[in-house]
């Protein structure tokens, strides 16, 4: 069903703007229901006689009109229900500071006060699993082993001090483990735990960080493992 631009130019009553005029007014970014609903009322009144308007052609109009309508309605909904769950997961990082999580990385801070902790991560299983803790330029400065078969995820504590028995500076350690799979020796996955400091709130378009003591910034959804907070 075609609407004719001059039933658009002449519905209006004297000082006001028809749904056309509307339309172009740069006020307005959109026809509303009201205008639509207007629109359609003037050309029922000014159609040919001989040439009705199509049924069909109407309900579907209204129909997609209707549709549109409510799609923007739930873009706003969707909208109000984002800003909820973000208020709602700033509140739950919050509750983090102070503890230690688990994270998708073998990067460790070693502040000189608590242990670093982490998991090897030996799937099926491994035999005689060795840590390396290795400094920023490779060196290595501590080696734990992991005594016999392990299975899964395995947890681990290096308490910071060096093989010579010397505490290691403060700063940032790669975590490498290697273990025994079928009599060969191969490199497996290791995760790190790291202090959260402090949390930055997210939005809509950016989420939200809880910030590491050495290590900065990481998604929260990225967090694998809480491991609680430290004794006093």
């Amino acid at each position: 069903m075609q609407i004719n631009q001059d039933y658009l130019d002449g519905m209006k009553w004297p000082g006001e703007q028809s749904p056309a005029e509307k339309a172009k007014d740069p006020s307005r970014a959109q026809l509303g229901q009201e205008d639509f609903f207007a629109l359609m009322t003037q050309q029922l009144a000014y159609q040919d006689p001989f040439k009705p308007a199509d049924n069909s052609d109407m309900i579907a109009q209204m129909t997609a009109f209707t549709s549109a309508d409510g799609i923007s309605k739930m873009g706003e909904q969707l909208s109000g229900l984002s800003e909820v769950m973000t208020s709602s997961q700033a509140l739950q990082a919050s509750s983090l500071v102070g503890q230690k999580v688990l994270l998708p990385s073998n990067i460790a801070y070693w502040d000189q006060a608590e242990p670093v902790d982490g998991v090897a991560v030996t799937g099926e299983g491994a035999n005689n699993v060795l840590v390396r803790i290795e400094n920023e330029q490779g060196q290595l400065v501590r080696s734990i082993a992991l005594e016999g078969p392990q299975r899964g995820n395995v947890p681990f504590t290096w308490d910071g001090l060096q093989e010579n028995g010397e505490p290691a500076v403060a700063g940032r350690y790669k975590i490498k483990i290697s273990g025994l799979v079928n009599d060969k020796r191969e490199d497996l996955n290791a995760l790190a735990f790291g202090r959260v400091d402090s949390v930055t709130l997210g939005s809509a378009n950016s989420p939200t960080l809880v910030n590491l003591s050495g290590l900065g910034g990481v998604p929260l959804n990225q967090v694998l493992e809480i491991a609680g907070r430290k004794a006093a």
